[in-house]
């Protein structure tokens, strides 16, 4: 028998480090079954300022732990500051917390599995947390598995919460750093839809945006996979209606929780190490070098990037518009309108950026772990500018 050239493609999907993802239930009924999982049960809890100050979801995560609580800390701002989660690392280390609870988006996700590191790694210093930084995608060398597991709350659509990628800005070069470990991955993730009404509308949609971009990234990668690929279509065909539902009924719980389902699905690619393209490497750089909220990064970056990469993958993007319930194949103008629909900023000039700026902001960029990996060639920062002007 005579055997066929082979044209198949060779990959390997390997699971995340995760002990167990709750959804569809209150908080602190899942949460009780989590900390069961866990030995220790000193429980230090990482929460955004926006959560603590617009809900009681803190108060009500307090009493239920009573006596296993052993700290909170909300210093850690939008894109994780090395020094904020240096400080919170610190005062994890002072109360010998055993496990790490994180309360809000994908700051304070980050934030925990940073810290996670630092202790397990004897991080004295901001400088120091070198020694965490990712070395061409894998863990920095000789880093030591985390000791003390997270357990992730999310309120926003961001997904860092299925990973165990983190990222971290060095707040003395504008760069968002990687950080990865296998074991960095919060062993419990739980998806409470009442947990997000106090999450400011903008915030939500725009992270919902997010998501959406890590779907389409995803299945657009160089690196997709079969899996990983029928997860994305299947957040696709969620999400958008999903989000214009919130934004017509804040209130309603069962389209935030699809929203939740959505985010879940996009990830997981990324969670076997799907690379990822220019919209997300670009979005690295808005955050961390110009400050943009880090799920408007994806309403400005994506539309732009798919029309630059639509010469290399047109009949892909045009399945994902499909799913997404469009029929004319265009997947950019799709996306553009539902930001727009949704009522989010979509341009450069929306954040202050200007025309000048592009040569470094595409210098930046040419930094980002994603670049290389975008589906059509990005060799250098020149042919980044035609692709920024674009945004503004």
């Amino acid at each position: 028998m005579k055997i066929t050239e082979n044209v198949y493609k060779a990959g390997a999907y390997r699971p995340p480090k995760v002990e167990g993802i709750f959804f569809g239930q209150p908080f602190d009924q899942a949460l009780e079954i989590a900390l069961s999982e866990h030995e220790g049960q000193r429980c230090f809890v990482l929460v955004s300022k926006t959560l603590k100050t617009r809900s009681n979801d803190l108060a009500r995560l307090e009493n239920m732990l009573g006596g296993r609580l052993v700290g909170t800390f909300d210093g850690v701002s939008a894109h994780t500051p090395r020094e904020a989660v240096f400080a919170a690392a610190q005062a994890a280390a002072k109360v010998k917390a055993e496990i790490l609870i994180t309360l809000g988006g994908g700051s304070q996700t980050d934030a925990g599995k940073i810290v996670s590191l630092c202790l397990s790694n004897k991080i004295d210093s901001v400088e120091a947390m070198n020694r965490l930084i990712a070395v061409a995608g894998k863990p920095a060398p000789g880093l030591s598995k985390p000791k003390h597991r997270m357990i992730a709350l999310p309120t926003t659509l961001s997904a860092g919460e299925f990973t165990a990628y983190a990222g971290m800005t060095n707040t003395k070069t504008g760069i968002k750093e990687s950080v990865l470990h296998p074991y960095a991955v919060p062993a419990h993730v739980i998806l409470d839809p009442a947990l997000t009404l106090a999450t400011p509308m903008p915030l939500w949609l725009s992270s919902g945006i997010r998501a959406i971009d890590h779907a389409v990234e995803g299945y657009l990668s160089i690196q997709a996979q079969a899996f990983s690929q029928a997860a994305d279509l299947q957040a696709i065909s969620l999400l958008p209606q999903a989000l214009k539902r919130c934004l017509s009924n804040p209130t309603d719980l069962q389209a935030r929780f699809d929203c939740q389902i959505g985010m879940w699905l996009s990830m997981v690619g990324s969670q076997s190490g799907v690379s990822k393209g220019a919209s997300h490497a670009i979005g690295h750089l808005l955050g961390s070098w110009a400050k943009v909220p880090h799920g408007m990064t994806s309403c400005i970056t994506l539309a732009s990037v798919l029309r630059f990469n639509a010469t290399v993958n047109h009949d892909a993007q045009a399945l994902l518009a499909k799913a997404m319930g469009v029929h004319d194949g265009n997947l950019a103008d799709s996306i553009e309108q539902l930001v727009c629909e949704l009522g989010l900023p979509s341009r450069l000039t929306d954040y202050g950026i200007q025309a000048e700026q592009l040569p470094e902001l595409a210098r930046l960029c040419m930094h980002d772990r994603w670049i290389p990996t975008n589906p059509r060639s990005i060799p250098n920062a020149e042919t980044l500018i035609p692709l920024l002007k674009e945004m503004l």
